[in-house]
């Protein structure tokens, strides 16, 4: 059943993207450079979208050695955490699920399990994730459970408690990354006064849950594009390029106003000091209804097949009429588009491409 559904709405999407090759292919006839080797590589070319049904917030770790690619993602009835692995990222769709930890009945970490995240830190695995409780379904925290078996989908998932900021308040999507053997967090939060829904936040990481030192405001809602619904940064996701410390993120309500927007700092600026970084006044991806795209968002980053070409995952949904909110609509599919950064550290994400 679940099957037939996936293979319904597979069919769906490949139909509608049909229906905009010639509008798509018109539109990058003029394209620079990049946007055509993008176009052009097998990377861009073999991607088969959307390369997972109804799972938002997607998230890809990628094996060196193997090359092969560990999915999570948020579920629809946001009650557990899921795994999925294939080698070919067009596998992913019909791969089987594997659920490694599920919700609890009451109390913390009982409800809207959210934007999962699965790391690599110190020889262990670690899974980022947000929730609330039953009682009180957007009281949203950070959690962490980890993992000390080779294999994710092995082993134990243990409760390794929640990443403490120091402002109790809505919290959620963490990302780790590492830059000059430093581990830092980012992940969005309510301020105290509750001036805004959440901000970018950014501190250095001691162990997986433990932030140390000090918390620097990466980035607050204070644009019109991103105040849309709701005033929102959130879900961000770091690369690192041509000596530029890369941010992406989204902003506003997850309906078709969700968009992404762009930070940046130097490699060898203090990534702790404000000023270190630069942000777009633009959104660099938005709903485009030409393209039966609405509201992507809450990307992640890995390597092509190929092991050169940088891929961008995020969801979106192809229509713009929600089925009920955008919490209940479920078709949020992950999706995955090949994308250049050029030599100043500017990401070109070849938005004028059909998913």
């Amino acid at each position: 059943m679940l099957i037939n559904q996936a293979l319904h709405i597979i069919a769906r999407s490949k139909l509608r993207r049909l229906a905009t090759l010639t509008l798509a292919a018109a539109s990058t006839s003029s394209a620079d450079p990049a946007t055509q080797t993008a176009k052009k590589s097998p990377a861009a070319q073999n991607i088969d979208n959307p390369i997972v049904l109804q799972r938002a917030d997607p998230w890809i770790h990628k094996i060196g050695e193997t090359g092969c690619y560990y999915f999570t993602g948020t579920v629809t009835n946001f009650d557990k955490i899921i795994l999925r692995h294939a080698c070919r990222l067009n596998d992913l769709k019909l791969a089987e699920e594997t659920v490694i930890w599920r919700k609890h009945d009451t109390g913390p970490m009982s409800a809207n399990i959210w934007a999962p995240e699965l790391h690599r830190f110190n020889d262990q695995w670690v899974i980022y994730f947000a929730a609330g409780d039953v009682d009180n379904p957007f009281s949203i925290r950070m959690y962490a459970l980890t993992n000390k078996n080779d294999n994710p989908l092995q082993g134990t998932w243990d409760e390794s408690g929640k990443i403490t900021t120091p402002i109790d308040s809505f919290a959620l999507d963490a990302t780790r990354f590492m830059h000059n053997d430093q581990d830092y967090l980012i992940w969005a939060q309510m301020d105290a006064d509750q001036s805004y829904n959440s901000a970018l936040w950014i501190a250095k990481l001691k162990t997986p849950t433990t932030i140390t030192g000090p918390v620097t405001l990466l980035s607050k809602p204070d644009l019109a594009w991103e105040q849309q619904g709701y005033k929102v940064n959130e879900g961000a996701a770091v690369i690192i390029r041509h000596n530029k410390v890369i941010v992406t993120y989204s902003a506003s309500a997850t309906d078709h106003r969700y968009a992404m927007g762009l930070l940046w700092a130097d490699i060898n600026s203090d990534l702790l000091n404000p000023n270190s970084w630069h942000k777009s006044q633009e959104p660099i991806f938005q709903t485009a209804p030409d393209l039966n795209r609405f509201g992507p968002g809450h990307n992640s980053f890995t390597i092509a097949e190929d092991g050169k070409t940088d891929l961008l995952l995020y969801h979106a949904r192809d229509y713009l009429n929600l089925r009920g909110n955008p919490l209940t609509d479920p078709n949020r599919h992950a999706r995955a588009r090949a994308i250049t950064v050029d030599e100043s550290g500017t990401p070109n994400l070849n938005t004028q491409l059909a998913d």
